[in-house]
């Protein structure tokens, strides 16, 4: 059955694009036609490491040469746009073809698109993404370092037929790497802007959106047997049905977004093939006027695993996303031990944000002014029995407002930058952490207890020469104990930057916790030079092992050694 869906969406892919190609090369003569309407564009972003072996860190050589290379290029004009991008990952970076991810390697034109363009409204017929309110239910996106396209190959109208009203309806099958092989994914959404519509509320300074959305995965029934003497057998829904409301309201510096979603009854490899039905709800309010803001966020979901196919794990097919609540952060020890979002099992989520500025040639302020940022991320179990998860069954039973037995991650940080002179600036950082590494990556420590510090100088040594220091210092007494990171960053305006850093496990008094891969140092140097267009890194150095995770989502990076370079160019 899966070879003949595979052949199936390869057949319509073979069939879209000669479509793309047919339409775009006369559509590009007319725009060549038109040099004062046409532009052409793209970019080309190629990641490239000579890998080396290194017993200490685990580091394994994987052949001689690794890349992800993309080359995008775009044609825009006064009512047709086309693109492409052509993908080279016969030899991927490590970490991004190893199980379940192994259809990650290749090489071709995955990403091919026509829009046509009438006023305001669009229709594109091709490769897309597309996000739904904050994706509850919906979101196609690209994110290169963790792998993640799952762009829809189908159509999409985007009409827009009075002022502050935009109604969007699409169709088509997700890219599974090299493959469109899961169920067809249909979706309608609508948003209206209520102030566009009522002089009132812009005179009194309301904004007034509200949206509303709808999705369904059409997935052929399957055998899954419900017992393991295979004398029973599943009923699989071939429909599966999404709906997300949404109400986001805005007055001079107040803000507030209120959503929720519902999805229906959608057994899975993701749940255990259980037919409980999914939620998610959020709150998020904000508040931003005179230097200062405040932002406070509640989010709630249980089973909002929602693929395009039933039997996939790992970061492949997701439809919908829901955003983890928890900072993304920057510095290497900060995120050492980074959230990734627990769609399946479900979380209370909660983050509170007050930042400040304190005014210049005032006490606290000083000459430059400062800036004071305080951050609090806490997610939590939902109320959950994982005895009544029975394949087959309904599955446990939650009451909305109660927490589960587990804390999941816990984050507190305090970050206070100023400006000293005209040419020093500091960054300072405290964070305290949790982090249930067994929740999270269903192995290790029921929980990591860590403080990190971190000192972030900048010094304008000349009016093209900066230099940049980093200190950090991460202290727990779990997993492999102490860390501490350097970093010497010269800038040589407008063409040079020099990087040299080091991260060293020192552990601690417990030798106990020491492990086979503890107390090395993962050192670094990079080249960066830029000219016009162009930006080539050169470096060498060792990566330690961990997870790399952005808003929520995390993919697992293995150790490595070796010479790198990168290379950019957008024209």
């Amino acid at each position: 059955m899966r070879h003949t869906k595979e052949r199936k969406a390869w057949r319509l892919a073979k069939g879209v694009v000669p479509f793309c190609l047919f339409t775009f090369l006369p559509l590009t003569t007319l725009a060549q036609e038109q040099k004062d309407e046409a532009t052409v564009s793209g970019s080309i972003q190629s990641d490239m490491l000579f890998p080396q072996s290194d017993d200490k860190i685990g580091a394994v050589k994987n052949g001689d040469f690794n890349t992800n290379t993309y080359i995008d290029v775009m044609m825009q004009s006064r009512h047709v746009d086309a693109g492409g991008r052509f993908e080279y990952k016969e030899h991927p970076l490590p970490g991004y073809a190893n199980a379940p991810e192994e259809g990650f390697k290749g090489m071709g034109m995955p990403h091919f698109w026509v829009k046509g363009k009438l006023g305001d409204n669009d229709l594109t017929v091709g490769t897309f993404y597309e996000q739904f309110g904050s994706g509850f239910i919906l979101r196609s996106y690209e994110e290169r370092s963790l792998g993640i396209d799952n762009s829809l190959l189908g159509a999409r109208i985007v009409v827009r037929p009075f002022k502050g009203l935009t109604l969007k309806a699409l169709t088509g099958w997700q890219r599974h790497y090299w493959t469109y092989d899961g169920g067809q994914v249909t979706g309608v959404d609508g948003e209206v802007n209520l102030d566009e519509w009522i002089p009132a509320l812009q005179q009194h300074d309301w904004r007034i959106m509200l949206g509303g959305s709808w999705v369904n995965r059409y997935e052929k029934d399957e055998v899954v047997d419900a017992n393991a003497a295979g004398t029973q057998r599943l009923h699989l829904p071939k429909y599966v049905n999404a709906w997300d409301v949404r109400l986001n309201l805005n007055k001079g510096p107040w803000g507030a977004l209120l959503e929720y979603a519902q999805k229906s009854q959608d057994p899975s490899l993701d749940n255990g093939y259980i037919y409980k039905k999914g939620s998610a709800a959020l709150l998020s309010t904000s508040y931003s006027n005179k230097g200062l803001s405040i932002l406070l966020q509640a989010k709630r979901s249980e089973n909002m695993a929602f693929r395009s196919k039933r039997t996939i794990l790992g970061n492949a097919l997701y439809i919908n996303h829901l955003p983890a609540f928890t900072l993304d952060h920057t510095y290497a020890l900060a995120a050492l031990y980074p959230y990734a979002t627990q769609l399946a099992t479900g979380e209370w989520a909660y983050q509170a944000e007050v930042g400040y500025n304190f005014k210049r040639r005032t006490w606290l302020g000083g000459r430059y002014g400062m800036n004071v940022k305080v951050n609090f991320s806490y997610v939590r179990a939902i109320d959950n029995d994982p005895a009544a998860n029975v394949k087959g069954m309904d599955g446990y039973k939650s009451k909305f407002f109660k927490w589960g037995d587990d804390t999941y991650y816990q984050d507190l940080n305090i970050q206070l930058t100023r400006k000293f002179s005209s040419v020093f600036k500091l960054n300072l950082m405290y964070m305290n952490q949790r982090y249930n590494q067994q929740a999270v990556e269903k192995h290790g420590e029921s929980m990591i207890k860590s403080n990190i510090f971190v000192a972030d100088a900048m010094f304008q040594l000349a009016p093209k020469t900066r230099l940049r220091c980093e200190l950090q210092y991460l202290q727990t007494k779990q997993d492999r104990g102490d860390w501490v990171y350097g970093l010497l960053e010269l800038s040589l305006a407008p063409h040079w930057m020099l990087t040299v850093s080091d991260m060293w496990n020192c552990g601690n008094s417990n030798m106990e916790l020491y492990t086979e891969n503890t107390h090395y140092h993962y050192y670094q140097g990079l080249v960066t030079y830029n000219i016009k267009s162009h930006r080539i890194q050169a470096g060498y150095g060792r990566t330690r092992a961990g997870y790399n995770c952005a808003g929520g989502v995390c993919r697992y990076v293995p150790a490595t050694k070796g010479f790198t370079v990168s290379y950019n160019y957008n024209f």
